[in-house]
């Protein structure tokens, strides 16, 4: 590859996220959620609509519940995540976000559509709703595949 040629699809892809990533980082840095690590997104969604047990949100993030694990502990020693017993079974330890943890959601969803409103200004709003439609083509089809959310690191 010479110097001219554009980079490749998938470079292109993994630099446009590492630029979207550093300015969602300063963004909530600013906002005073410095601390949050780099699987913690994942653990908000996935505990946005209501609490789960470790073993169900080690599924759904794809990894073991040892990995698993050693995220929760984290967000739980930040504040992000508190465990409680479970009403049937006081074995079990049910996760849920903090306060804190909704609000760092929140700022993040934000950033999310201002990041995309911003460029909708700078490029225009059809070739920003285009990009949007093969992202989402690029992840229906991972979908159909049978694949899951990537697994965080």
């Amino acid at each position: 590859m010479s110097r001219t040629d554009p980079p490749d699809f998938g470079v292109l892809l993994n630099l446009a996220f590492a630029a979207f990533k550093d300015a969602l980082d300063a963004d909530l840095a600013a906002a005073g959620f410095d601390d949050i690590g780099t699987s913690f997104g994942y653990v908000f969604r996935l505990l946005a609509p209501g609490p789960c047990n470790l073993s169900e949100l080690a599924s759904q993030l794809g990894m073991s519940a040892p990995g698993a694990l050693k995220v929760v502990d984290d967000m739980v020693a930040k504040g992000y995540v508190v465990r409680s017993a479970d009403a049937q079974d006081r074995r079990v330890k049910r996760l849920q976000l903090t306060g804190r943890g909704h609000a760092a959601l929140e700022r993040a969803r934000q950033f999310h559509r201002a990041y995309e409103q911003a460029l909708a200004q700078r490029l225009g709003a059809a070739p920003v709703a285009a990009t949007r439609t093969v992202l989402e083509a690029m992840t229906a089809a991972l979908a159909e595949r049978g694949g899951r959310m990537p697994r965080p690191t």
